[in-house]
């Protein structure tokens, strides 16, 4: 990874669900538009991004494992770095299918929307990380805070809903029979706020609202 990105990074992990390529996507409108990015680099992130989360959860990985996400700039050098990591075994290589295929063009589309692309090796774990970077003259350099997953959201911290900024004042557990366990953030404004423990949201340490 480029030094010149340096903090200005947001990290996520993805369940292997279908669910995932909305979700991933939606955190990249929201993580973009905090950097200030134009729509012709958003509507390129978002296809890239959800090519390689798409790939991620085709591959066979151990039980159990999740995709993670990675989303980077560098504004002094005009780029956003888009990685995506899974657990699985194996290079992708860029197919040429068939007119009659209906699929395997997804590093394709990668290939001809990045500027340049790549693979790594996963950084502490197995598996690999597949990387994508584009050109995003228009990112802006300010800080505006980080994506994490909801279950790591602490009280204080400023959560971005609704369009809005709002200040977590109480975080609980919530168990149901037959569904999956939740999140509940009570904030200072509005109705408690119930997401998944993997949902990613817009989290900032303080500021002015």
């Amino acid at each position: 990874m480029p030094e010149s990105f340096g903090s200005n990074e947001v990290t996520f992990r993805l369940s292997r669900s279908r669910r995932s390529v909305p979700r991933s996507r939606a955190a990249l409108h929201a993580v973009l538009g905090g950097w200030g990015a134009g729509q012709d680099v958003l509507e390129a992130a978002e296809l890239v991004l959800s090519e390689l989360v798409t790939n991620a959860l085709r591959v066979p990985v151990p039980s159990g494992r999740q995709v993670g996400v990675r989303i980077l700039r560098a504004p002094a050098d005009g780029l956003l770095r888009l990685e995506v990591s899974d657990a699985g075994s194996g290079t992708p290589e860029v197919r040429m299918p068939g007119d009659e295929e209906t699929g395997g063009r997804g590093l394709l589309l990668v290939e001809a929307t990045a500027h340049r692309w790549g693979v790594e090796e996963r950084e502490g774990g197995i598996g690999k990380t597949v990387w994508a970077e584009s050109k995003a003259p228009d990112i802006v350099a300010e800080p505006v805070g980080r994506e994490v997953a909801a279950a790591i959201v602490q009280p204080g911290q400023h959560v971005r809903v609704w369009g809005e900024w709002r200040v977590v004042v109480s975080v609980r557990s919530e168990q149901c029979d037959g569904c999956d366990s939740a999140v509940v953030l009570g904030l200072d404004e509005g109705p408690a706020l119930r997401v998944l423990p993997t949902d990613p949201l817009a989290v900032r340490q303080g500021m002015d609202v």
